[in-house]
């Protein structure tokens, strides 16, 4: 059983990490792979109202995707965009990296051979991801624009889409530590992090919902 206050902090966590982006047309819009096929979904109903002309669906597979996804997350998602109309030459597929770093340093290389004009990317991901992508983003691809998109949806729908409340509150909190230690490892560029949200951070890690947490001092 979840708590009010576990359950409340959470939705804080959920708030906090998307970065609520006026979206705008972009040169390319990288789909960041995961388990969730709704970042598929998604970056096709954005090419479709005209806000990119290329995608590239990035991503090998991990643990929670081997079995579902056993062709990798950016083939599976490039198979999503073409059942839903995409042409197979809008799709560009980087099917080896395996964490957000190389989600982008890899689409980047692939898009730089593929002799493409990059001056905005439209970043698509979970919903709970939004900031770290944009955090890793502007590190590791400087120059650039980056306007961020996910799935418009609550944070009880996503709960509800997943099926298992306590790996999402896990998702969050383990996102938000990464936001708070991987600036100063050079992973990413430092995000403001409000009292709130470090507060709600901290309460959900006493709370038990350490399972996606990464070795850190603390």
């Amino acid at each position: 059983m979840i708590s009010e206050q576990s359950w409340a902090d959470a939705q804080l966590l959920w708030d906090y990490h998307q970065m609520h982006h006026e979206l705008r047309p972009c040169s390319v819009a990288i789909g960041l792979g995961s388990h969730d096929l709704g970042v598929a979904d998604t970056t096709v109903d954005l090419y479709k109202r005209g806000m990119m002309p290329l995608i590239v669906f990035t991503g090998a597979t991990s643990p929670t995707t081997r079995e579902r996804m056993p062709r990798g997350e950016g083939v599976h998602y490039r198979e999503r965009a073409l059942e839903l109309g995409v042409p197979s030459s809008a799709v560009l597929v980087e099917p080896n990296a395996r964490n957000t770093g190389q989600n982008i340093s890899f689409s980047k290389a692939l898009l730089d051979e593929a002799g493409a004009c990059i001056s905005s990317v439209l970043l698509v991901s979970k919903p709970y991801e939004e900031r770290r992508a944009h955090a890793t983003a502007c590190k590791l691809w400087p120059g650039v624009e980056f306007v961020n998109a996910s799935t418009p949806m609550t944070f009880d729908d996503y709960v509800t889409s997943i099926g298992h409340g306590r790996l999402v509150v896990d998702m969050l909190v383990g996102a938000l530590q990464r936001l708070l230690v991987y600036p100063e490892q050079g992973f990413m560029v430092p995000q403001a992090v409000p009292d709130s949200a470090v507060e709600a951070y901290t309460r959900l890690r006493r709370a038990g919902f350490t399972t996606r947490l990464v070795a850190d001092d603390t």
